[in-house]
């Protein structure tokens, strides 16, 4: 495994994540009695614009995992989607409208109202910022 708190490019880390989406994981694994588990940060196609996020804990990751630790956090991407979350920001929003983790990521040229779906230059196709049925 990779294990790197920055595992940087160009001083760029693999994934940032603000200190509210920090609070917010180390909340929900003890709260479901999961405090050695990490969370896959992973990218699957799908969505209105054509590939989307996705977020599940696990206990233990791959062998090829790159693993992300933040205040005593763990993050684990694997390879496939490493290139597609790369220099991205996650956080936590609560908001009166709800709360949710939010992923701000470089390496989208457009996402999806919700901002739950993203396209990247390298997928072409015209360029969707509008609704989908599950940002509503």
């Amino acid at each position: 495994m990779v294990t790197s708190e920055h595992n940087t490019v160009a001083d760029t880390p693999v994934l940032d994540v603000t200190e509210a989406a920090v609070n917010k994981i180390k909340e929900l694994l003890a709260a479901r009695h999961l405090e050695n588990y990490a969370l896959r940060v992973f990218v699957a196609g799908g969505g209105c614009s054509g590939l989307q996020y996705g977020m599940a804990f696990e206990e233990q990751g791959e062998e090829v995992d790159t693993i992300v630790e933040v205040d005593g956090v763990r993050l684990l991407v694997d390879p496939t989607s490493l290139p597609y979350l790369y220099g991205a920001n996650i956080d936590y929003v609560d908001n009166l409208m709800g709360g949710g983790f939010r992923i701000e990521n470089p390496n989208a040229v457009s996402t999806c109202g919700c901002g739950h779906s993203f396209r990247t230059g390298e997928q072409g196709g015209a360029a969707s910022g509008g609704g989908c049925s599950s940002c509503h």
